[in-house]
């Protein structure tokens, strides 16, 4: 997809807060090497490279205009590839991903093939957002349904489905929570700003200019009617947050 890179950090103070909570679950180890998949424009990439002291942090993302701010140095690089066809001759100590794997189906093979990036007692860290059900979420699949486009389908497993996967998949400790995040946003509309940086991007790119301007205007009404016009809006975002070592 073709991200809109200055409206998706628009709320980039908001949408780093899970990151850090995530990044706090990890255990520091000394010399690690880091892989961060989705790892979008690489500031934060750049925070937990410096955070855990890491040897080399490598960031992988699938699109080039979040890489183009990307700031590597000699020990940090940015790569542009597919999460789920990453391979790699050398395992990592931490297997690092923030907002990203809710794109990628089937969860049960994906989390086994980070298995395979994982280096003994390696550690693997996953932040996703589970909205799906919200009205924000909610009402854009009905009106991209209406404009004949196919909603966007949802990935995410249930928490507990989670912690069953990383036992079954034979990791030693894990954590596994849903959190709910609290965004004061100015007004119920703003909910619109938010979600046109990220769960409206592919809905934007199937759609001509003309048209997707009028599936903003009817999915802000539709918005607006079910949650109220309130000023200012106060609106909840869960997030499935996952830590375990192998």
């Amino acid at each position: 997809m073709s991200w809109d890179v200055d409206q998706y950090e628009r709320f980039k103070n908001e949408r780093a807060q899970p990151f850090r909570d995530l990044a706090a679950l990890i255990e520091p180890r000394p010399n690690m090497r880091v892989i961060d998949l989705g790892c979008g424009t690489g500031e934060l990439t750049r925070e937990l490279h410096e955070q855990l002291a890491a040897s080399e942090t490598l960031g992988i993302d699938s699109s080039e205009s979040m890489l183009q701010k990307a700031s590597p140095s000699r020990t940090l690089h940015f790569q542009l590839g597919d999460i789920k066809s990453f391979v790699s001759d050398r395992p990592f100590d931490l297997v690092f991903s923030n907002a990203a794997l809710h794109w990628i189906p089937n969860h049960e093979w994906l989390f086994t093939h980070f298995m395979l990036l994982l280096a003994p007692n390696g550690q693997l860290a996953v932040q996703m957002p589970a909205n799906h059900d919200h009205a924000s979420h909610r009402i854009a699949a009905e009106v991209a349904t209406s404009f004949g486009i196919k909603p966007r389908t949802v990935n995410i497993l249930a928490p507990e489905s989670y912690a069953d996967l990383l036992h079954r998949l034979g990791f030693k400790r894990q954590h596994v929570r849903l959190q709910v995040y609290g965004h004061v946003l100015p007004s119920t509309r703003d909910v619109v700003e938010w979600t046109k940086g990220s769960t409206l991007t592919p809905y934007r790119e199937a759609l001509s200019a003309e048209r997707y301007e009028e599936f903003l205007a009817e999915y802000t009404d539709r918005l607006v009617a079910t949650l109220g016009d309130s000023r200012p809006y106060f609106y909840t975002f869960k997030r499935v947050l996952i830590w375990a070592v192998r």
